[in-house]
C-alpha cells in the first residue's frame, strides 16, 4: 500500500489510482426518490443491488411521498406538486454532501465515466453522494439549484420506479469497475 493512502493497481484500462479508506471513510451513498415501489420484482432487483452494494459503500434509500397528478394538469399545478415533493427531498439532502439529480437534460455518461466521477469525488475527500430521483413529473427546481451535478440516462423517459433499479445497477458496476473487478460490458 503506498503511504498516501492511495493504491496504484494495473488494470486493462492502464494504471489506475484507487483511493484506500478504512471502514469509517466508506462512501455513504444516499438515493432520495418519490414513491413507492409497489411491484415485487421491482423490490426484489433493488434488495439485490443493495446486497450487493454493502461490500462497498454505505446504501441509504430513501423514499419521500408523491403528489397524485390529476389527468390534464395545468402548469401551476405541476410546479406546485413538484415544489411539495421538493420540500420532502431536501429535508434529506445534507450541505456536506454531493447532490447529483437525475434529469433527462442532464449529462449522458458510459458506465467508465459514471465510475470515474464517483471515484475522483472520493479520491477529492468527498463522503457522501446524494443521488435524487423525481416523480412522473420530474423535480422541482427547489432541488435543482441544490444540484452539484445534473446526469441524464437516456433522452427517453422511464418510470420513475424502474429508474431505481437502473442507477443502483450502475452504481454496483462502477464499483466494479473502479476495483478493476471484471463485469459485463
Amino acid at each position: 500500500m503506498a503511504t498516501d493512502g492511495i493504491h496504484r493497481i494495473h488494470t486493462k484500462r492502464g494504471t489506475d489510482y484507487v483511493s484506500w479508506r478504512n471502514e469509517e471513510d466508506t462512501m455513504k451513498i444516499t438515493v432520495i426518490t418519490v414513491g413507492k415501489i409497489k411491484e415485487k420484482y421491482l423490490k426484489d432487483a433493488i434488495a439485490e443491488y443493495s446486497k450487493r452494494l454493502s461490500k462497498y459503500c454505505k446504501l441509504e434509500i430513501v423514499e419521500v411521498s408523491d403528489e397524485k397528478t390529476p389527468d390534464n394538469a395545468s402548469e401551476v399545478v405541476e410546479d406546485a406538486i413538484r415544489s411539495k415533493e421538493a420540500e420532502r427531498i431536501l429535508k434529506h439532502v445534507k450541505d456536506d454532501a454531493f447532490v447529483i439529480t437525475l434529469e433527462i437534460n442532464g449529462k449522458q455518461l458510459s458506465s467508465e465515466e459514471l465510475a470515474d466521477k464517483i471515484d475522483k469525488l472520493g479520491v477529492k475527500g468527498t463522503s457522501h453522494i446524494i443521488f435524487i430521483i423525481g416523480g412522473s413529473i420530474g423535480l422541482g427546481k427547489e432541488v435543482l439549484t441544490k444540484s452539484n451535478y445534473a446526469l441524464s440516462f437516456s433522452k427517453m423517459t422511464f418510470p420513475h420506479q424502474l429508474m431505481r433499479v437502473v442507477l443502483l445497477e450502475q452504481i454496483y458496476r462502477s464499483y466494479r469497475i473502479i476495483n478493476g473487478e471484471p463485469y459485463h460490458k
